[in-house]
């Protein structure tokens, strides 16, 4: 049998290609909202980043989250991402701990 394909995406923060499921993805939905998609599932233009804060923040300061998802990011939204991050984070450490 041959093995799968492994999909592979890159992060628009750190710009590493890594394999899909260990990557969380941002949305941007038909009615222009962002937000994070940790099913994958939403519908909407989508882009990838690893699941640590660090890369979220340098994707919204150089600006690849905005020209990814063709949207401009309002800093309110930029600091939901952020919690958001922070609490999937949270609960990922807590379920591995």
């Amino acid at each position: 049998m041959k093995p799968r394909k492994i999909p592979m995406r890159m992060c628009v923060g750190c710009r590493e290609m890594k394999e899909k499921k260990t990557l969380i993805r941002v949305v941007r939905s038909p009615e222009g909202e962002v937000s994070l998609d940790p099913t994958g599932k939403k519908s909407g233009r989508g882009a990838y980043v690893c699941r640590n804060a660090d890369c979220l923040k340098r994707a919204i300061r150089q600006k690849q989250l905005e020209r990814q998802l063709e949207v401009t990011l309002p800093p309110e939204t930029a600091e939901a991402l952020n919690a958001a991050m922070a609490a999937l984070s949270g609960e990922e450490t807590r379920a591995n701990g």
